[in-house]
């Protein structure tokens, strides 16, 4: 398979999942619909199960208020409602709520809210007095407004599964990444935690990788988006590191991490996440030439403009097709990562 760089997404890796999509028929009573924030992926997603997207009208009033109706019957049926609440965050979570109060009302059986992205999951606890945990507020009103269960993508804190009171499946786009990481036969390769926080992630990795040794930068973060990199804990001397992380935003810390990684005598460096928020300044930064390749996914869509020649965007599509099918057919998830 041919990456597309700089320029376009790539197609859905060749990931070993069953075919268990073949034979979709309106007797399953499944229906799909996407909101706004990433209808491309919904798309693609509808084609690996092998099913069309819900007719529903989304609109805008005047004053700024969000309109939603499901144009079919979907009384009895399991909805699935694609929506990452990326930027502009406010606006697709609002969206998001409005589709699931119109499920609910429509006497859906079950209504699966599916997120690839999870927005203010880093406000998942208080770091000084008189804050909001706002990932948990989040969970209550998405719950409130009647999802009956939530499908997530590489939540930025595991403990956000805990913040609902209803049944929560957490899924990893690592498969998609770690797919095209073993198609490249990098050599001598270390995998990089960009901070302690990240480490079980980045040693999850590393096993995937063969094994790979771990490392760890140190850093002490001074202010929002803003982090001092201090130190790697490991061996990078003469080596191909891969930072991995779940999110870029301003690409800070990354960045950071990567010119430490060139100073300890690393001979390549390669980043990778799954969520590609591309804040500003941060496509300057990982445009800079210190990253051979900056590889992310699809679960947030990226702009044209946001393209640069380094970046490589992995699709996660087939992943969560099947992540629903398995959840609408009573199957295991676990198994679509060991």
């Amino acid at each position: 398979m041919n990456a597309h760089r700089g320029s376009a997404v790539l197609s859905s890796p060749t990931l070993k999942l069953p075919t268990t999509t073949t034979g979709l028929n309106e007797n399953h009573r499944l229906r799909l619909f996407s909101g706004s924030a990433n209808l491309g992926l919904s798309q693609e997603v509808a084609r690996y199960l092998g099913m069309d997207l819900g007719p529903m009208i989304r609109k805008r009033f005047a004053d700024g208020e969000l309109y939603v109706q499901i144009q079919e019957s979907i009384r009895g049926c399991d909805v699935y409602l694609i929506q990452p609440s990326c930027q502009p965050v406010n606006d697709h979570l609002m969206e998001l709520l409005i589709m699931i109060d119109a499920c609910r009302r429509a006497s859906a059986r079950q209504i699966t809210a599916v997120l690839p992205y999870y927005g203010y999951a880093r406000a998942d606890r208080k770091t000084a007095g008189r804050e909001s945990i706002t990932a948990k507020l989040v969970a209550n009103l998405i719950t409130q407004a009647g999802a009956s269960r939530i499908l997530a993508m590489d939540l930025h804190a595991a403990q956000i599964q805990g913040y609902f009171d209803i049944p929560f499946d957490h899924v990893y786009g690592s498969p998609v990444i770690l797919d095209y990481i073993q198609s490249k036969e990098l050599h001598d390769i270390v995998v990089v935690s960009p901070d302690v926080g990240g480490v079980a992630r980045a040693r999850a990795f590393a096993k995937k990788l063969n094994d790979a040794p771990l490392a760890i930068i140190d850093k002490r973060r001074q202010a929002h988006n803003v982090a001092e990199v201090l130190n790697v804990i490991g061996d990078v001397k003469g080596k191909t590191a891969i930072l991995v992380d779940d999110m870029i935003d301003t690409g800070g810390t990354i960045t950071e991490g990567a010119k430490l990684l060139r100073e300890e005598g690393a001979s390549q460096v390669y980043a990778c996440a799954t969520h590609a928020v591309f804040s500003p300044p941060a496509i300057e930064r990982l445009s800079s030439g210190l990253f051979e390749e900056v590889i992310v996914t699809n679960t947030i869509p990226i702009p044209e403009d946001n393209y640069f020649p380094q970046l490589v965007v992995r699709s996660v599509a087939n992943l969560l097709g099947e992540a629903i099918w398995r959840i609408h057919e009573d199957s295991s998830l676990s198994s679509l990562f060991r």
